[in-house]
């Protein structure tokens, strides 16, 4: 009998992922209430964007590897409770350094989450479709940035900023009664112990894909981070046209989403990732020629949320094929590297701008960042294939 996707185990996967990205995004659109209610700067509120990116970065193998010898599903499970009790108590934090500690606390599932579920969305697909499997996981981050986030940011502005992360508690509560009921038992994470897991990193492939995904998804972030000051000061748009502009690029999020997953099941992973960097070097230069025009930037919008979510699947795709034996580890470290990617492309984008040059010019930073990913990903199609000529001239 032919295996069919479990559909509603999807689902619940989805749901976490929606809870995961509404908490990630959704305090980019409230720092000034936050800052305001909490008596500090928004320079200082942008740590509580900074310490969940840490806590990302920690988590993913700290969780991972600890969670190793735990069933998949009950690993899923205590990482969605961890989740929503930190968002849910971020709600009721009074002082910048409580609310540090919480956001903190928060961004520690998040990696070991997609990980293991990503390798557990590919093991509950049909033959051959693992990949729109691990879409559908992460069509929760994406749905997130059109209806969470926004939802999230007009409740924390007209009402009280609380709420934003209440709401983020409530989705976890729906997700852990998801994986609860829905993903059935399956085997242990890692059969092989933790210190056997950790010889994954030993592979110098793994290495090589978590700087492409660093760097190469830091093109999307050196954009994005600076998408409201290219939309008004450039385009020339109010403010309130921000928030329906995030909306146009979580639409295209969506779709990438998708066309990323039929792109790895046509060509490869790696073939996947060169097309959607590609891609994404095309739209970021084209945003930066044409960012004065107000109805060409927005359509452009739509086009880089596209490209470059249409690489999720293939990176993680890619991460779990370099680490076999340690699937969930190396799966993990995948969104430990998109953290990175975070942080390194806002910095980078923000030195041109520093220097007194347009915002235009954070367009051009994610084009060599997205560009250099491509490069990368190359490099190791050509690294691959000169590896298998040495081992057939061995023979």
């Amino acid at each position: 009998m032919e295996k069919t996707t479990n559909k509603k185990a999807l689902i619940a996967l989805a749901i976490g992922g929606f809870g995961i990205g509404m908490t990630e995004f959704v305090i980019m659109g409230i720092l000034p209430d936050v800052a305001k209610a909490l008596k500090i700067t928004i320079p200082q509120a942008g740590h509580f964007i900074a310490i969940y990116a840490l806590g990302v970065v920690i988590g993913a193998p700290l969780l991972t590897s600890i969670g190793s010898k735990w069933t998949s599903h009950k690993m899923l499970l205590a990482l969605m409770v961890w989740f929503t009790v930190f968002n849910t108590l971020s709600a009721f934090a009074e002082s910048y350094y409580s609310l540090l500690v919480f956001r903190f606390l928060s961004g520690l599932p998040h990696g070991a989450f997609f990980g293991i579920g990503a390798v557990v969305a590919g093991k509950l697909a049909k033959e051959g479709k693992a990949a729109q499997a691990m879409a559908v996981m992460f069509s929760g981050l994406t749905v997130a940035n059109v209806i969470g986030v926004p939802l999230g940011t007009y409740f924390g502005h007209n009402f009280s900023w609380n709420l934003s992360f209440l709401i983020v508690g409530f989705i976890g509560v729906l997700a852990m009664l998801g994986i609860y009921f829905w993903i059935p038992a399956l085997p242990k994470s890692s059969s092989e112990g933790i210190k056997k897991d950790f010889l994954v990193f030993k592979r110098v492939e793994l290495w090589i894909i978590i700087a492409l995904t660093t760097i190469g998804t830091g093109g999307f972030f050196a954009w994005y981070s600076y998408i409201a000051p290219l939309l008004t000061n450039v385009a020339g748009y109010p403010e309130n046209m921000v928030s329906y502009a995030m909306i146009i690029a979580g639409v295209g999020m969506v779709i990438g989403n998708f066309i990323g997953a039929k792109l790895s099941e046509k060509l490869s992973p790696m073939k996947a990732i060169i097309v959607c960097f590609s891609a994404m070097v095309v739209m970021l230069v084209i945003n930066a020629l044409t960012a004065s025009n107000p109805i060409v930037i927005l359509v452009v919008t739509f086009l880089i949320g596209a490209a470059s979510f249409s690489v999720s699947t293939p990176l993680q795709m890619a991460i779990i094929n370099a680490s076999k034996g340690s699937e969930m580890l190396g799966s993990s470290m995948n969104q430990s590297a998109f953290n990175m990617g975070n942080a390194t492309g806002a910095y980078l984008a923000g030195l041109p701008i520093a220097m007194g040059y347009s915002v235009v010019y954070s367009s051009y930073v994610g084009a060599i960042l997205a560009g250099t990913g491509a490069l990368i990903a190359v490099g190791i199609i050509a690294w691959r294939r000169r590896k298998a000529r040495l081992n057939i001239t061995n023979l």
